[in-house]
C-alpha cells in the first residue's frame, strides 16, 4: 500500500510508549501513515525525533490536535498518555470520526488483546489495550480457559519490568494498572476472579520484562490439552510480538483452593513463566513492556481501519 492510500494516524503522547509506537508505524506498518505526533513538552525527545523523521508535530496537547489541519482526515488516534489524561481526550474526541485506541489503563472502551478477541471488537470506535502486563499474560489465562472443561477459578499475574523503561505516565498509572489488568483477566481471560501485580525492577543493568501467570482450574485439569493450548497461544502472540516467549513448559500442581468467600475445592494450579524482549525500536531490548504494548496497539489500529 502506497503512502497515498494509507490511513492517517495520530499519536497523543511523546513519551517512551508514544515514541516507540511512532517508530513502529514508520518502519513496519503497510496500512497506517504517521500523520501527527502530539505532546505537551516542546523539548521532549519524542517530538524532536518525530520532527526529524518528517512527521508533523504539535506541543499544544489535545487543543493542538483538534486545531491541526490534518485532524479532520485522521482515521485512527492512539492515546499513549495517562489514564487521567485519556478521560479528557476521549471526551474532547467524542464527535470525531477516527477510531480511538487507548494505550492507557483508563478502561473506557472494550478491552482488546489481539490474540484473544480483536475480531470481536473491530466495529468499536474506542478500544482499550489494557496494560503491558495484561497484553503479555491475559492470552495465557485465555489459553488455559479455552482448553479446560471446568472453570478457571483464579487468574493471577505478576509483571516485572525494568524501572528505566517506566516513564512518568506508567508510574502515574500503577493503581489503574492493577485494577484494569485484574478486570481484563476476568473479562478477556475468562477467569472468575483476577489479580495483577506490577514490579518496577531497579536492577542495573536493566533486566528484560518477565511475567508469571497462575491460573487455578477447578478439578483435575487435562494437562496435555492445556499445554498444547498455551503453546499455540504463545505462537499467536509472537506473530506480532517476535520477542514474546515461554521460558519453560507449564507447571501443573494439584492443590486445595478456596475461592474468596467460598469453600475449598480440589483444583489444578497452572503456572507459566514468560519473557518479552523488545525490538529495540526506541529503548533497548530490555524494554519488552513497550514492545508488547505498542505492537498490540498497532495490530489493533490496523485492523480497526482495514
Amino acid at each position: 500500500m502506497t503512502s497515498g492510500t494509507k490511513k492517517k494516524a495520530a499519536i497523543i503522547g511523546s513519551g517512551n510508549i508514544g515514541t516507540d509506537l511512532l517508530i513502529k508505524l514508520l518502519r513496519t506498518s503497510t496500512t497506517l501513515e504517521a500523520a501527527l505526533m502530539v505532546g505537551i513538552d516542546p523539548q521532549s525527545d519524542g517530538l524532536a525525533r518525530a520532527a526529524r523523521l518528517g512527521v508533523a508535530v504539535t506541543a499544544d496537547g489535545i487543543d493542538g490536535l483538534l486545531a491541526h489541519p490534518v485532524c479532520s482526515a485522521l482515521d485512527v488516534i492512539f492515546d499513549a498518555t495517562s489514564a487521567k489524561a485519556h478521560l479528557v481526550h476521549a471526551e474532547r474526541l467524542a464527535g470525531h470520526r477516527a477510531k480511538l485506541v487507548d494505550l492507557t489503563p483508563a478502561a473506557l472502551g472494550p478491552f482488546v488483546v489481539p490474540a484473544v478477541n480483536l475480531e470481536a471488537h473491530r466495529s468499536a470506535r474506542v478500544v482499550n489495550m489494557v496494560t503491558c502486563g495484561g497484553q503479555a499474560t491475559i492470552p495465557i489465562v485465555a489459553a488455559v480457559a479455552r482448553a479446560s472443561t471446568t472453570p478457571v477459578l483464579w487468574g493471577e499475574i505478576v509483571a516485572s519490568i525494568a524501572s528505566k523503561s517506566a516513564g512518568p505516565g506508567t508510574r502515574a498509572n500503577i493503581d489503574e494498572f492493577t485494577r484494569t489488568t485484574a478486570k481484563a483477566i476476568e473479562d478477556v481471560g475468562g477467569a472468575r476472579r483476577g489479580k495483577a501485580i506490577i514490579v518496577l525492577n531497579p536492577a542495573d543493568p536493566p533486566v528484560i520484562m518477565r511475567d508469571t501467570v497462575i491460573a487455578v482450574v477447578e478439578g483435575h485439569a487435562d494437562e496435555g490439552a492445556i499445554g498444547a493450548s498455551v503453546r499455540a497461544m504463545v505462537d499467536d502472540v509472537a506473530r506480532y510480538v517476535p520477542g514474546y516467549r515461554m521460558v519453560k513448559a507449564p507447571v501443573f500442581d494439584r492443590v486445595r483452593f478456596a475461592p474468596p468467600g467460598e469453600p475449598a475445592v480440589d483444583a489444578t494450579k497452572v503456572t507459566v513463566f514468560l519473557e518479552v524482549e523488545g525490538a529495540g525500536h526506541y529503548l533497548p531490548k530490555y524494554a519488552g513492556n513497550l514492545d508488547i504494548m505498542t505492537s498490540a496497539a498497532l495490530r489493533t489500529g490496523e485492523r480497526l481501519v482495514a
